[in-house]
């Protein structure tokens, strides 16, 4: 072998070394690029904590509405029962009367008065699931604030890192 031949080999071995070096220098950060991301992903998560804590108060408002309709189909649920053992009082004295006229009318009362029961009980069950369905959006709001908030607190530790290093 020649000393051309190694003298060539031998350069295009540093030529590659120095091609790799480069494009190895070229990919690395100096950790800027590394810190502008993680402001940004600081920025985003407080913009996405603040909605989370918007729809939380949102949630609750609506739960709270809810839980208000409730007790109220309930006060006229039981409202609806007074009244339902009244009439049904009313029919057995006329009946035991023999007032056939009165006792028509109070069973007519009866029936009215039995389906606005059941009406309040489904309007209760309703308001029910709807408080349940508002509690579990409501869960779901808070773990994802708390998400968030670990975020920014993880993102600001790495900018800490990123600028001292430590």
């Amino acid at each position: 072998m020649s000393v051309e031949k190694i003298a060539r080999k031998c350069l295009i071995g540093f030529a590659l070394a120095g091609l790799l070096a480069t494009g190895a220098w070229a990919q690395s950060d100096d950790g800027k690029g590394d810190l502008k991301s993680d402001k940004k992903d600081v920025r985003k998560d407080r913009k996405d904590l603040n909605k989370d804590r918007k729809d939380i108060r949102n949630d609750q408002k609506d739960l709270n509405k809810d839980r208000i309709d409730r007790n109220k189909d309930r006060v006229d649920l039981n409202k609806d029962r007074k009244d339902l053992a009244k009439d049904r009082r009313d029919l057995r004295e006329d009946i035991k009367e023999g007032d056939k006229a009165d006792a028509a009318k109070d069973r007519a009362d009866i029936r009215k008065d039995q389906k606005d029961v059941n009406k309040d009980r489904k309007d209760l069950r309703a308001d029910n699931a709807d408080i349940h369905s508002d509690k579990k959006d409501l869960r779901a709001d808070r773990k994802d604030a708390r998400k968030d908030r670990k975020d920014i607190r993880k993102d600001r530790k790495d900018i800490r890192h990123d600028r001292h290093g430590k």
